[in-house]
């Protein structure tokens, strides 16, 4: 059988193309599911709860922001990745990739690990708590 129906045919557009699930074995990913987690609204939640973080990093040598590595790590956990270590395993991950609006073939992948683990020591007792305070006020 030939014929390749997206299952999802609601997916966001991923750099101006359109993106469509289907099982036909072409670029694989065991994590398709974060697709449909990026089309909640867990990435504005990120990225409000990122502006809470306060940022010190070289924005010259700077590839991702805080609310993008803040979302790839929410989406890791959410996937079933217990922590910032299996960051580097995902890194170029299709599936992932799409999810932070990148296309699958391109050559920047995710946050690395040591990255991830500098901005995880960033967050201090005062920043955690005005978090939590965020997350409550999230409707």
């Amino acid at each position: 059988m030939t014929d390749i129906a997206p299952v999802f045919p609601s997916l966001p557009a991923v750099s101006g193309k359109k993106v469509s699930a289907a099982f036909d074995g072409g670029r694989v990913t065991s994590d398709g599911g974060v697709l449909l987690l990026a089309s909640t609204r867990a990435r504005s939640i990120c990225a409000r709860l990122a502006t809470l973080v306060t940022d010190g990093r070289d924005p010259i040598r700077t590839r991702h922001s805080v609310a993008d590595m803040y979302f790839a790590c929410s989406l890791a956990i959410a996937a079933g990745y217990e922590d910032a270590d299996d960051l580097d395993d995902l890194r170029h991950d299709p599936a992932f990739k799409m999810a932070l609006g990148k296309a699958p073939d391109a050559q920047i992948g995710l946050v690395s690990q040591p990255t991830m683990s500098r901005w995880e020591n960033n967050v201090d007792l005062r920043c955690a708590i005005k978090m939590a305070f965020t997350m409550i006020d999230v409707k």
